[in-house]
């Protein structure tokens, strides 16, 4: 049987690719890669190849053309993951969708004033108040969520899931801005940088080539 194909863009700066690579990789899905470089006039012509939208990531299972991350992510949890991807228990599973899809569809200020930069190391750049509070939010969902939800494990609901994986982009970006995260949270944001799927995709993203201008250009005017 084939692999399915995933499409993604650059590791350094993809935020989006990251999490059905990440949730394929950490349970140990067989899939092939392909990277298309952002901001270059081949990603455009390539990227319809498998991506009706335009955008990666994009899955192909046959076939099957899927083209955005939390929808690839289900998809996966149903196809090879036999439903580990959410927590077993019913409440718990409804509180991990809620809160992958507040970060599925918010948060715009933190994703425009601290975009993913995988390489980046933190230098005093800093943000306005409305990043600010998606940041308080994220920090205070994460620590309301270990607290209540997480148990033994190391994860929003002990194990790593589907709703870890749409936070993955966040640690890499507190961990390259120098967010101050404190608590439940601090401890919830290191799990996940110590992930081993995470730390092979951004010692990929440190070994790329290609620099995205607009983002590696937000630095501390001091």
């Amino acid at each position: 049987m084939n692999r399915p194909v995933l499409v993604i863009g650059n590791k350094n700066y993809s935020s989006w690719s990251l999490r059905p690579w990440l949730l394929l990789r950490h349970f140990g899905v067989a899939f092939e890669e392909v990277r298309l470089a952002l901001d270059t006039p081949e990603f455009a012509t390539e990227v319809r190849r498998y991506s009706p939208a335009g955008k990666v990531p994009a899955l192909q299972d046959g076939a099957l053309q899927l083209w955005d991350s939390l929808a690839i992510c289900e998809y996966a949890n149903e196809r090879w993951l036999g439903g580990r991807g959410w927590p077993a228990d019913l409440r718990q599973r409804a509180l991990a969708r809620v809160a992958a899809a507040e970060m599925h569809s918010g948060f715009v200020a933190l994703r425009t004033q601290l975009p993913m930069n995988s390489r980046r190391q933190p230098d005093g750049y800093r943000w306005d108040a409305a990043a600010q509070r998606d940041i308080d939010r994220i920090q205070a969902l994460w620590s309301e969520l270990r607290r209540a939800e997480g148990g033994a494990g190391q994860f929003l609901f002990g194990d790593f899931g589907i709703v870890d994986a749409m936070f993955a982009p966040v640690a890499v970006r507190f961990d390259g801005y120098g967010v101050a995260v404190e608590g439940e949270a601090a401890t919830y944001l290191q799990a996940l940088l110590e992930l081993p799927a995470l730390r092979e995709w951004r010692a990929a993203g440190a070994a790329e080539t290609e620099h995205v201008a607009a983002t590696d250009a937000l630095r501390s005017p001091a």
